[in-house]
């Protein structure tokens, strides 16, 4: 089969060709008339921006993605595009997707998924619904705001945002383009429900009143000021280096070029939105009161208004909790939970099951199903976006006092240091012409 890569040249000249004669996609090749149970009109048309391993893992299926064969396997999904800025993995899911669906459709030299380097070439096509985002961290933000206000419905993996200003910025774009959103902290969905179970058995009181919680993790920030480097190396062919920094500051590519580059981050910012996102689930704070974020050298502790103190640190001698969760102490018990397991002292707290006029949670018991779902109902998603800004906020504010090695006051309501102009200064930057967000 011979490669088929939409160069930008050759996008807009079939774009400006498509307004006199259109491109029909028949339902045949989309599946109809096989054993599939969803007809092509009401699949969801999607396209793949970031095809490293979770992107990868994402569309045809690989660890911390839940999708068994990926996006691609779903009956209810169509994949019209891929993209990367790097060619061997464009080409690569370019050429495992036209594969599997020539043989799901009996059709074989079916070329319906085409591969780009430009993400900006996917955003134009009018026939896609959604993107799913596996990106560096610098582009999270600006490229679902870019995907939300043209038209597409955006599950983006973490961290969703490098600043609060651009978390900010993409809740707006959200709201005002009426799109859906689906941030990629999928511990709310999976697992079996456990984080869901240790949520709404706190916040119904079977550990008494909730006054300390342990997230295992350090908070982190973005601060380009300290991103330096000597190293200079001749880019790979086939890497879009220039795209890849996007709105980062210019700089010579030095050999490394993965989630992030050296120096552009402090703390965690990776895994701490997992520990954070539960944390946020369960605490349930006003979300407008302001927060006290005390440094320690060694630590961080958030205290909220409500009382509860969190610690970016392990209970100690407690195993549960390290594997994305968080180990929650109140005034008669505990309970820690993580992927693995969940466990409470005294241990009868978890074998009392829930009364039916206990409080609960939103329910979903698949993170990927439940953004389909939410593109078809327009209801919102269970990691939407002012849950994901939340949660990605109270990680940036810890992680700009590990910064400043200093306590800072953090007002969300309108997100900023109150009177701090040298904190302030942390909450967003200039981005590299010509990007503009």
């Amino acid at each position: 089969m011979q490669r088929k890569e939409m160069t930008r040249r050759k996008f807009f000249r079939a774009a400006v060709s498509a307004v006199a004669v259109p491109y029909v996609i028949t339902s045949s090749a989309l599946g109809a008339g096989s054993k599939s149970r969803t007809t092509p009109s009401e699949r969801v048309n999607m396209g793949f921006i970031g095809l490293g391993g979770q992107g990868t893992g994402h569309l045809l299926g690989g660890a911390w993605t839940y999708v068994p064969g990926g996006y691609v396997a779903r009956d209810d999904v169509q994949v019209l595009a891929v993209c990367d800025v790097r060619r061997e993995r464009r080409t690569y899911a370019w050429k495992r997707c036209n594969e599997i669906y020539a043989e799901r459709f009996g059709r074989p030299n079916y070329d319906g998924v085409q591969a780009y380097n430009d993400f900006r070439e996917v955003l134009a096509r009018t026939d896609i619904d959604a993107v799913l985002l596996a990106l560096p961290y610098h582009w999270a933000a600006p490229m679902a705001i870019m995907a939300l206000r043209s038209g597409k419905d955006v599950y983006c993996e973490k961290p969703i945002a490098a600043t609060v200003r651009l978390a900010q910025s993409m809740v707006e774009t959200a709201r005002s383009y009426g799109r859906i959103y689906q941030a990629g902290t999928q511990q709310r969905s999976e697992y079996g429900g456990k984080f869901r179970q240790a949520c709404e058995y706190i916040r119904n009181g079977r550990i008494g009143q909730l006054k300390e919680v342990y997230a295992y993790r350090l908070p982190g920030a973005f601060v380009p000021t300290a991103w330096t480097s000597d190293n200079s190396v001749a880019v790979p062919d086939g890497f879009d280096w220039d795209l890849w920094l996007g709105p980062l500051p210019w700089r010579p590519y030095g050999g490394e070029a993965g989630h992030t580059l050296s120096g552009l981050f402090i703390g965690d910012v990776n895994w701490s939105p997992h520990h954070y996102d539960i944390i946020q689930w369960t605490v349930n704070p006003d979300t407008k009161a302001p927060i006290d974020v005390e440094y320690d050298k060694s630590n961080v502790h958030y205290h909220y208004k409500n009382g509860v103190v969190v610690h970016s640190a392990g209970y100690p001698g407690e195993p549960v909790g390290g594997e994305g969760g968080a180990c929650f102490v109140g005034t008669e018990g505990r309970i820690a939970v993580d992927r693995n397991n969940i466990v409470s002292y005294p241990a009868s707290i978890l074998k009392e099951t829930l009364r039916p006029d206990d409080k609960r949670v939103y329910h979903a018991d698949s993170h990927s199903g439940n953004f389909l779902e939410c593109i078809r109902t327009r209801r919102q998603t269970i990691c939407n976006p002012e849950v994901a800004a939340y949660t990605m906020n109270a990680i940036l504010i810890g992680g700009i006092a590990l910064a400043l090695q200093r306590n800072v006051h953090w007002n969300p309501a309108t997100l900023e240091f109150p009177g701090d102009e040298t904190a302030n200064r942390l909450l967003s930057y200039t981005p590299r012409a010509p990007w503009c967000f």
